[in-house]
């Protein structure tokens, strides 16, 4: 049909279904999803998982399924919202995952950013671009996008981490690729303590003891990401009895219990944590802490992204 055989229309109804048959739609009318709103409000949920039920679970995977079958053990944490399949919150997905001892995952690189959080490891190692080095007990290790990774296993327990990627933001995009290494497991070009991958216990505790406190998020420090722009990350300090101003701000935010327990209330919903849980923060939900101990907690988020957009914003609800 050409410009000027387009039919005549008597009504608003007719011109719907002509514009419907052109893959067009009026942006007057309702929709189920407004195209605007006055403010932000996240399909997702808040959301609790207790490290103490996944490791029982990691522990009978170890048991039930080996290397050949699931390679990288992991339980992915899918926030429970219709639909939904895997994401945690709208830009990040978390997991727990696990190794055995002797064990070896192979090599492979994808687009997506990606971290670990290590809770209980004594021997675990971290292959990323050919350097090797130790994936032990409270360490941060990075895997920025298309960094060749693999990991083994050298200790006598098994070991468990978080695992944290932004791989739903990467869906979103569409820019996702994935390789599996040619050689199956990349060579070993240097073995260090140091790397620029890695941040061990350690020295995160010594940077909080001379941090600055801030009333949202307490004694905080930043875990220097900057081959991977799309996830924030931070490691905060919370005395016995400390709380925090309530506040809600336009990131997505992730948090794993480093050490200690407390609770927290994000939106409507009040969680009990412990050392490993997960606790998963939608943007724009109010969130208040309280730490029943002293507590280290890592948190991933997406301010950075929303920042270089220019969509941050946090309102104190205190």
């Amino acid at each position: 049909m050409g410009a000027n055989d387009t039919p005549a229309l008597s009504n608003l109804d007719e011109l719907q279904r002509a514009l419907a048959a052109r893959n067009m739609t009026p942006g007057w009318i309702r929709r189920e999803k407004p195209i605007l709103s006055p403010e932000m409000r996240s399909e997702f949920v808040p959301a609790h998982w207790r490290y103490a039920e996944a490791k029982w679970a990691m522990q009978a995977a170890g048991r039930l399924i080996g290397t050949d079958l699931a390679e990288r053990r992991n339980f992915v944490m899918r926030n429970p919202v219709p639909g939904n399949e895997y994401a945690t919150l709208r830009t990040l997905v978390a997991a727990y995952q696990s190794i055995l001892p002797g064990e070896q995952a192979r090599t492979h690189r994808h687009a997506p950013h990606a971290l670990r959080v290590i809770l209980d490891a004594k021997g675990a190692y971290s292959v990323v671009d050919g350097d090797k080095h130790p994936m032990e007990t409270g360490d941060i290790v990075l895997t920025p996008g298309w960094s060749w990774h693999g990991h083994g296993h050298d200790g006598a327990e098994q070991a468990y981490w978080f695992d944290g990627l932004d791989v739903p933001l990467t869906r979103l995009l569409e820019p996702m690729f994935f390789e599996e290494h040619p050689a199956g497991f990349a060579p070993v070009e240097r073995v260090t303590e140091q790397s620029p991958m890695r941040f061990t216990f350690a020295d995160t505790l010594a940077r909080l003891a001379s941090a600055q406190d801030d009333p949202y998020f307490g004694v905080t420090v930043e875990i220097a990401a900057p081959t991977m722009p799309t996830i924030t990350l931070r490691v905060h300090a919370w005395e016995a009895g400390w709380e925090n101003a309530a506040y809600r701000r336009s990131a997505h935010t992730i948090y794993v219990v480093m050490a200690g327990s407390g609770r927290s209330t994000i939106g409507e919903q009040t969680f009990d944590w412990q050392f490993g849980d997960t606790i998963a923060a939608p943007a724009w939900s109010r969130i208040a802490h309280h730490a029943h101990e002293d507590t280290v907690m890592f948190s991933m988020s997406d301010e950075q992204l929303m920042r270089w957009a220019r969509y941050y914003r946090l309102e104190d609800l205190a």
